[in-house]
This record gives C-alpha cells, structure tokens and sequence, in this order.
C-alpha cells in the first residue's frame, strides 16, 4: 500500500520542517508550500490525501486558498492549524472549507489523532475505535480502563499513553525516538533514560503478574507489543 500523502501549507521554515520530521514518523509522505499561492498550485497539480494549512500566509492566506480550492470542486480533507484561536475565527476557518481546526500550540499526538480522523473519514471507514486488545490486554479507550485476563489494571495518564501507543503498533517495532515523538512530543533526544525508565514501570504493571509477556524489547532496535515468549 502506497504511503498517505499531505500538502503542508506554512510560511514557517522551521515548523514545516519540524512537521514534515513527525509526518514521516508516522509513516506519511509530505510536500511543503511556502506560501498561499505555492500552496494553492500544489494542491491543484498533484493529489493528496491531506492538506494541512496555515491561515497567516504570504501572498494568498490560507482561507482564501480553501475558498478557491472549494470552488474548483476539489474536496481533500483540509486540517487548518492556526494560532488564531477565538470561537468566530475557528467557524470562519470551517465555514471558508477546512474540515477540522486545531489551534496552535498543540500537542503532536493530537494532530496525529485529528489526522487518522480525517482520513478515516475520507475512506469512509467505520467510526472511531474505541478498544484495543493483545491477548487478553484490553484498554477501553472511552473509559481509559485497562484490564487483563479479566483483572483492571491502574495506569497513570503517561503509562496509559505509552501503552495506547505501543497497543496501536501491535505487531510492529517502536523505536525509542517513535516513543519520545509520539508519546512526549519530543523531537530531539532529552538524554534521559525516560522512555526506559516507564517502559519498565509499564512491564511491571501488564506483565509481572501473568504467565505469558506482552511487552517484548527488541535488542537494538526498540519494543513490541505481541504475544509470544
């Protein structure tokens, strides 16, 4: 399966390119448009999957690029991040064609979270997932509840976001960066031992106490999440 493909539209060198790093991460491939303008050639050019746009742009602003983009019949989902933030700003910015707004500074994990939104609903994909399951670990994600072989177990809100993370790449290597980006929002090494260090905490929480381990390390290269030996 080709990779999903995102327009970002920013006039901010350095938050695209901090973006574009945290869009690969995850998987995606992305182009980025310095200006309204650039913005508005590109995504009339080639087909993307998604387009992230910035409002306060050279040239063209962001609105105005989705007005216009709208009108020639073009209908990719549109995530608009602005650091305007005020109710009637946030309508304009849904009303003008953007189908989700987030405003500026936001947490990388909820972007990640709007965006498989997005493009679930763009596939038509039924609605949101509400529980994970390995083996007999199970997180209601509605509830933040989390239990095995039937016991609950506590987590604490970073345990939880680690395990939610690890459980949604289930069968796949998480490297320690992945961790840091996605479950901190770091996106450069802090030289710590944290992720190790909950990593460890998260063991003792889903594995200690049962026969068969969940949370498997991967010499040289991260953590699993499978059941296995």
């Amino acid at each position: 399966m080709n990779p999903m493909k995102i327009l970002i539209v920013e006039d901010d060198s350095a938050a695209a390119a901090l973006l574009q790093q945290g869009l690969a991460g995850l998987g995606y491939v992305s182009e980025i448009a310095r200006d309204g303008l650039e913005g508005l050639e590109k995504a009339r050019a080639a087909s993307f999957d998604l387009w992230l746009v910035d409002i306060m742009l050279p040239r063209l602003d962001g609105l105005s690029m989705l007005r216009t983009l709208r009108g020639e019949g073009l209908h990719t989902p549109a995530l608009i991040l602005s650091a305007l933030g005020e109710v009637d700003e946030r309508v304009e910015g849904l009303r003008a064609g953007g189908d989700d707004y987030l405003v500026k500074p936001y947490a990388f994990s909820e972007l990640q979270a709007r965006i498989e939104a997005l493009l679930r609903r763009a596939r038509g994909a039924p609605g949101t997932e509400t529980e994970l399951a390995v083996a007999d670990l199970k997180v209601d994600l509605l509830t933040r509840k989390v239990t095995r072989a039937g016991q609950e177990i506590f987590l604490k809100p970073r345990e939880f976001r680690l395990l939610e993370y690890l459980m949604r790449h289930a069968g796949q290597v998480v490297t320690r960066t992945m961790l840091l980006e996605n479950v901190w929002d770091y996106y450069f090494d802090p030289q710590t031992n944290v992720v190790d260090v909950h990593i460890s905490r998260l063991r003792q929480q889903i594995d200690k106490y049962f026969p068969l381990p969940l949370l498997h390390t991967v010499r040289g290269k991260g953590y699993m999440m499978r059941p296995g030996e």
